[in-house]
Protein backbone atom coordinates (compact mmCIF):
# COMPACT_ATOMS: atom_id res chain seq x y z
CA UNK A 1 0.00 0.00 0.00
CA UNK A 2 1.26 3.76 -1.26
CA UNK A 3 0.35 6.87 0.10
CA UNK A 4 0.41 10.74 -1.56
CA UNK A 5 2.82 13.01 -0.14
CA UNK A 6 1.71 16.03 -0.11
CA UNK A 7 3.55 19.56 0.26
CA UNK A 8 3.25 20.09 4.52
CA UNK A 9 4.01 24.08 6.28
CA UNK A 10 5.04 24.24 9.68
CA UNK A 11 3.12 25.22 12.03
CA UNK A 12 5.29 26.72 15.46
CA UNK A 13 4.13 25.40 18.54
CA UNK A 14 3.62 28.47 20.38
CA UNK A 15 1.13 29.91 18.14
CA UNK A 16 1.23 33.02 20.66
CA UNK A 17 4.25 33.72 20.44
CA UNK A 18 5.56 37.78 19.46
CA UNK A 19 6.68 38.90 16.28
CA UNK A 20 9.91 40.03 16.12
CA UNK A 21 10.46 43.25 14.45
CA UNK A 22 14.25 44.13 14.65
CA UNK A 23 17.09 41.86 14.93
CA UNK A 24 15.10 39.04 15.90
CA UNK A 25 13.93 40.74 19.20
CA UNK A 26 10.23 41.66 19.53
CA UNK A 27 8.58 45.05 20.39
CA UNK A 28 8.73 44.21 24.32
CA UNK A 29 12.52 43.43 24.23
CA UNK A 30 13.25 46.10 22.02
CA UNK A 31 11.74 48.73 23.78
CA UNK A 32 13.50 47.40 27.55
CA UNK A 33 16.95 47.26 25.73
CA UNK A 34 16.37 50.70 24.03
CA UNK A 35 15.14 51.79 27.63
CA UNK A 36 18.33 50.34 29.34
CA UNK A 37 20.60 51.83 26.53
CA UNK A 38 19.12 54.98 26.75
CA UNK A 39 19.36 55.25 30.36
CA UNK A 40 23.72 54.56 30.43
CA UNK A 41 23.99 57.14 27.78
CA UNK A 42 22.44 59.84 29.72
CA UNK A 43 24.42 58.89 32.69
CA UNK A 44 27.57 59.01 30.53
CA UNK A 45 26.91 62.48 29.76
CA UNK A 46 26.39 63.29 32.90
CA UNK A 47 29.28 62.10 34.44
CA UNK A 48 31.80 61.58 31.59
CA UNK A 49 33.44 65.37 32.84
CA UNK A 50 33.85 63.29 36.43
CA UNK A 51 34.18 59.37 35.64
CA UNK A 52 36.73 58.42 33.28
CA UNK A 53 35.50 56.49 30.03
CA UNK A 54 37.21 53.43 30.83
CA UNK A 55 35.92 53.35 34.51
CA UNK A 56 32.29 54.01 33.40
CA UNK A 57 31.98 51.67 30.96
CA UNK A 58 33.76 48.78 33.82
CA UNK A 59 30.38 49.92 35.89
CA UNK A 60 27.89 50.00 32.79
CA UNK A 61 28.94 46.49 31.38
CA UNK A 62 27.87 44.42 33.85
CA UNK A 63 24.39 45.92 33.94
CA UNK A 64 23.97 46.17 30.24
CA UNK A 65 25.02 42.15 30.65
CA UNK A 66 22.52 41.48 33.26
CA UNK A 67 19.74 43.42 31.69
CA UNK A 68 20.51 41.50 27.93
CA UNK A 69 20.23 38.51 29.79
CA UNK A 70 16.84 38.67 31.98
CA UNK A 71 15.86 39.99 28.60
CA UNK A 72 16.75 37.42 25.89
CA UNK A 73 17.61 34.60 28.31
CA UNK A 74 13.99 32.48 29.44
CA UNK A 75 13.22 29.45 31.47
CA UNK A 76 9.95 27.48 30.62
CA UNK A 77 8.72 29.79 28.09
CA UNK A 78 9.09 33.51 30.55
CA UNK A 79 11.85 35.56 30.40
CA UNK A 80 13.52 35.77 33.26
CA UNK A 81 12.79 39.64 34.03
CA UNK A 82 9.39 38.29 34.03
CA UNK A 83 9.87 35.39 36.27
CA UNK A 84 11.74 37.34 38.47
CA UNK A 85 8.05 39.68 38.71
CA UNK A 86 6.11 36.33 39.11
CA UNK A 87 9.13 35.06 42.15
CA UNK A 88 8.46 38.64 43.93
CA UNK A 89 4.67 38.92 43.56
CA UNK A 90 4.52 35.15 45.08
CA UNK A 91 6.11 36.18 47.66
CA UNK A 92 4.04 39.23 48.65
CA UNK A 93 1.21 37.61 48.78
CA UNK A 94 -0.76 36.36 51.35
CA UNK A 95 0.58 32.53 52.32
CA UNK A 96 -3.51 31.83 53.55
CA UNK A 97 -6.65 32.06 51.97
CA UNK A 98 -9.94 31.54 53.33
CA UNK A 99 -13.64 32.03 51.27
CA UNK A 100 -15.02 35.08 52.82
CA UNK A 101 -17.50 37.16 50.38
CA UNK A 102 -17.62 39.80 52.82
CA UNK A 103 -14.39 40.17 53.90
CA UNK A 104 -11.98 39.19 56.45
CA UNK A 105 -13.21 40.75 60.28
CA UNK A 106 -10.40 41.08 62.86
CA UNK A 107 -10.67 39.34 66.34
CA UNK A 108 -12.47 41.15 68.48
CA UNK A 109 -10.80 42.99 71.60
CA UNK A 110 -11.36 40.76 74.07
CA UNK A 111 -10.00 38.11 72.19
CA UNK A 112 -6.92 36.39 74.07
CA UNK A 113 -4.27 36.61 71.58
CA UNK A 114 -4.48 38.20 67.74
CA UNK A 115 -3.21 35.94 65.01
CA UNK A 116 0.42 37.35 63.94
CA UNK A 117 -1.63 37.77 60.49
CA UNK A 118 -4.96 37.55 59.07
CA UNK A 119 -5.97 35.54 56.42
CA UNK A 120 -7.02 36.85 53.41
CA UNK A 121 -10.15 36.47 50.83
CA UNK A 122 -9.94 33.95 48.40
CA UNK A 123 -11.01 35.18 45.10
CA UNK A 124 -12.05 32.67 42.22
CA UNK A 125 -12.40 33.63 39.04
CA UNK A 126 -16.01 31.23 38.73
CA UNK A 127 -19.15 33.14 40.67
CA UNK A 128 -21.80 30.74 40.05
CA UNK A 129 -22.86 27.95 37.50
CA UNK A 130 -25.60 28.29 35.81
CA UNK A 131 -28.27 24.75 35.13
CA UNK A 132 -27.46 25.33 31.36
CA UNK A 133 -23.55 24.93 32.31
CA UNK A 134 -22.65 28.60 32.04
CA UNK A 135 -19.96 29.92 34.23
CA UNK A 136 -20.47 33.25 35.74
CA UNK A 137 -16.90 35.16 35.40
CA UNK A 138 -17.96 38.47 36.36
CA UNK A 139 -15.84 41.19 34.85
CA UNK A 140 -14.47 38.47 32.35
CA UNK A 141 -17.58 37.22 31.03
CA UNK A 142 -19.41 33.76 30.66
CA UNK A 143 -17.54 30.26 30.62
CA UNK A 144 -18.87 27.07 28.72
CA UNK A 145 -17.18 24.21 29.21
CA UNK A 146 -17.45 21.11 26.04
CA UNK A 147 -15.94 17.48 26.78
CA UNK A 148 -13.88 16.67 23.51
CA UNK A 149 -13.64 13.17 22.64
CA UNK A 150 -9.95 12.28 20.91
CA UNK A 151 -8.98 10.62 17.24
CA UNK A 152 -5.64 8.87 16.32
CA UNK A 153 -3.75 10.39 13.98
CA UNK A 154 -0.37 8.39 13.93
CA UNK A 155 -2.56 5.88 12.23
CA UNK A 156 -4.37 7.67 10.28
CA UNK A 157 -3.32 7.78 6.54
CA UNK A 158 -1.78 10.71 5.11
CA UNK A 159 -4.78 12.02 3.03
CA UNK A 160 -6.42 11.44 6.11
CA UNK A 161 -4.30 13.39 8.82
CA UNK A 162 -4.28 16.20 5.82
CA UNK A 163 -8.67 16.12 6.18
CA UNK A 164 -8.53 16.01 9.82
CA UNK A 165 -5.55 18.76 10.09
CA UNK A 166 -7.90 20.90 7.57
CA UNK A 167 -11.34 20.34 9.62
CA UNK A 168 -9.04 21.64 12.85
CA UNK A 169 -7.53 24.71 10.68
CA UNK A 170 -11.15 25.23 9.52
CA UNK A 171 -12.51 25.83 13.21
CA UNK A 172 -9.50 27.38 14.48
CA UNK A 173 -10.16 29.94 11.53
CA UNK A 174 -13.90 30.01 12.61
CA UNK A 175 -12.90 31.32 16.16
CA UNK A 176 -14.80 34.63 17.17
CA UNK A 177 -13.44 34.83 20.90
CA UNK A 178 -11.41 33.27 23.08
CA UNK A 179 -11.38 29.39 23.63
CA UNK A 180 -8.89 27.60 25.87
CA UNK A 181 -7.76 23.83 25.01
CA UNK A 182 -6.91 21.77 28.45
CA UNK A 183 -6.01 18.35 29.07
CA UNK A 184 -6.13 16.93 32.25
CA UNK A 185 -5.57 13.92 33.99
CA UNK A 186 -7.07 12.83 37.24
CA UNK A 187 -6.86 9.37 39.40
CA UNK A 188 -9.81 6.71 39.07
CA UNK A 189 -10.92 4.70 41.98
CA UNK A 190 -11.77 1.09 40.59
CA UNK A 191 -13.04 -0.38 43.92
CA UNK A 192 -16.86 0.35 43.15
CA UNK A 193 -16.23 -1.59 39.80
CA UNK A 194 -14.33 -4.10 41.60
CA UNK A 195 -17.01 -4.90 43.88
CA UNK A 196 -19.97 -4.81 41.30
CA UNK A 197 -17.79 -7.49 39.19
CA UNK A 198 -17.51 -9.66 41.60
CA UNK A 199 -21.55 -9.24 42.83
CA UNK A 200 -23.00 -9.67 39.53
CA UNK A 201 -20.86 -12.87 38.21
CA UNK A 202 -22.65 -15.37 39.82
CA UNK A 203 -25.59 -14.07 38.45
CA UNK A 204 -24.16 -14.71 34.89
CA UNK A 205 -25.95 -17.68 32.72
CA UNK A 206 -22.92 -19.55 32.15
CA UNK A 207 -19.86 -20.82 34.58
CA UNK A 208 -17.36 -19.96 31.70
CA UNK A 209 -19.25 -15.77 31.68
CA UNK A 210 -18.63 -16.34 35.69
CA UNK A 211 -15.17 -17.45 35.59
CA UNK A 212 -13.93 -14.81 33.00
CA UNK A 213 -15.91 -11.72 35.25
CA UNK A 214 -14.02 -13.00 38.26
CA UNK A 215 -11.02 -13.07 36.28
CA UNK A 216 -11.16 -9.84 34.64
CA UNK A 217 -12.37 -8.81 37.96
CA UNK A 218 -9.13 -10.00 39.69
CA UNK A 219 -7.00 -8.34 36.59
CA UNK A 220 -8.30 -4.86 37.65
CA UNK A 221 -7.48 -5.06 41.41
CA UNK A 222 -4.11 -6.37 40.27
CA UNK A 223 -3.60 -3.42 37.80
CA UNK A 224 -4.92 -0.86 40.92
CA UNK A 225 -2.62 -2.45 43.50
CA UNK A 226 0.47 -2.04 41.16
CA UNK A 227 -0.23 1.51 39.03
CA UNK A 228 -1.63 5.02 39.72
CA UNK A 229 -4.33 4.90 37.21
CA UNK A 230 -5.49 7.85 35.49
CA UNK A 231 -7.78 9.14 33.43
CA UNK A 232 -7.33 11.52 30.39
CA UNK A 233 -10.19 14.07 29.39
CA UNK A 234 -10.49 16.52 27.22
CA UNK A 235 -11.91 19.90 27.86
CA UNK A 236 -12.79 23.42 25.31
CA UNK A 237 -12.95 26.30 27.26
CA UNK A 238 -15.35 28.75 25.53
CA UNK A 239 -15.06 32.52 26.83
CA UNK A 240 -17.39 35.33 25.85
CA UNK A 241 -16.74 38.61 27.20
CA UNK A 242 -19.44 40.84 28.61
CA UNK A 243 -20.48 44.13 27.55
CA UNK A 244 -21.44 46.52 30.08
CA UNK A 245 -22.97 43.81 32.39
CA UNK A 246 -24.55 41.77 29.73
CA UNK A 247 -24.49 38.73 31.35
CA UNK A 248 -27.44 36.49 29.76
CA UNK A 249 -26.34 37.63 26.82
CA UNK A 250 -22.65 36.83 27.29
CA UNK A 251 -23.47 33.17 28.39
CA UNK A 252 -26.05 32.54 25.21
CA UNK A 253 -23.39 33.87 22.99
CA UNK A 254 -20.96 30.96 24.95
CA UNK A 255 -23.27 28.07 24.47
CA UNK A 256 -24.02 29.35 20.41
CA UNK A 257 -20.18 29.27 20.15
CA UNK A 258 -20.39 25.60 21.91
CA UNK A 259 -22.68 24.53 19.50
CA UNK A 260 -20.92 25.89 17.12
CA UNK A 261 -17.81 24.10 18.25
CA UNK A 262 -19.19 20.77 18.49
CA UNK A 263 -20.38 20.64 14.75
CA UNK A 264 -17.04 22.15 13.66
CA UNK A 265 -15.23 19.48 15.53
CA UNK A 266 -17.59 16.71 14.56
CA UNK A 267 -15.56 17.46 10.86
CA UNK A 268 -12.75 16.02 12.45
CA UNK A 269 -14.21 12.82 14.02
CA UNK A 270 -14.29 14.32 17.29
CA UNK A 271 -17.57 13.91 19.17
CA UNK A 272 -18.08 16.96 21.39
CA UNK A 273 -20.77 17.45 24.40
CA UNK A 274 -21.44 20.78 25.78
CA UNK A 275 -21.33 19.91 30.12
CA UNK A 276 -24.12 20.90 31.71
CA UNK A 277 -24.16 23.12 35.29
CA UNK A 278 -24.00 19.76 38.15
CA UNK A 279 -21.26 18.50 35.19
CA UNK A 280 -20.09 21.63 34.55
CA UNK A 281 -19.21 22.33 38.80
CA UNK A 282 -17.85 18.68 39.02
CA UNK A 283 -15.33 19.78 36.36
CA UNK A 284 -14.28 22.84 38.38
CA UNK A 285 -14.22 20.80 42.09
CA UNK A 286 -12.03 18.29 40.53
CA UNK A 287 -9.51 20.86 38.73
CA UNK A 288 -9.52 22.04 42.33
CA UNK A 289 -8.71 19.20 44.02
CA UNK A 290 -6.93 16.98 41.34
CA UNK A 291 -5.77 14.17 43.77
CA UNK A 292 -9.18 13.27 44.40
CA UNK A 293 -10.03 9.76 43.30
CA UNK A 294 -13.22 9.71 40.96
CA UNK A 295 -15.11 6.46 40.03
CA UNK A 296 -15.10 5.01 37.28
CA UNK A 297 -17.38 3.69 35.09
CA UNK A 298 -20.39 1.23 35.64
CA UNK A 299 -18.58 -2.16 34.27
CA UNK A 300 -21.87 -3.22 33.26
CA UNK A 301 -22.65 -0.37 30.52
CA UNK A 302 -22.35 -0.83 27.11
CA UNK A 303 -20.19 0.52 25.32
CA UNK A 304 -20.86 2.16 22.38
CA UNK A 305 -20.05 4.48 19.84
CA UNK A 306 -21.97 7.51 17.92
CA UNK A 307 -22.59 6.51 14.35
CA UNK A 308 -20.48 9.11 11.73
Amino acid sequence: MSFDHHDSARIPADIERPDKIVFGLTARQTGILAAVALALWLAFLALRQHVSTLAYFAIAAPIAAASAGAVLASRDGLSLDRLAAAAIRQARAPRHLVTAPGGVFPPPEWAPAAPPALPAPLRLPAGRVAPDGSIDLGADGTAVLVECTTVSFALATPGEQEALTGALGRFLNSLTGPVQILIRAEAIDLTASIARLEESAPLLPHQALEDAALEHAAFLAGLAASRDLLRRQVILVIREPSYRGQGEASASRALRRADDAARALAAAGVWATTLDGYQAATVIAAACDPWQLVPSGSPDAVITREAS
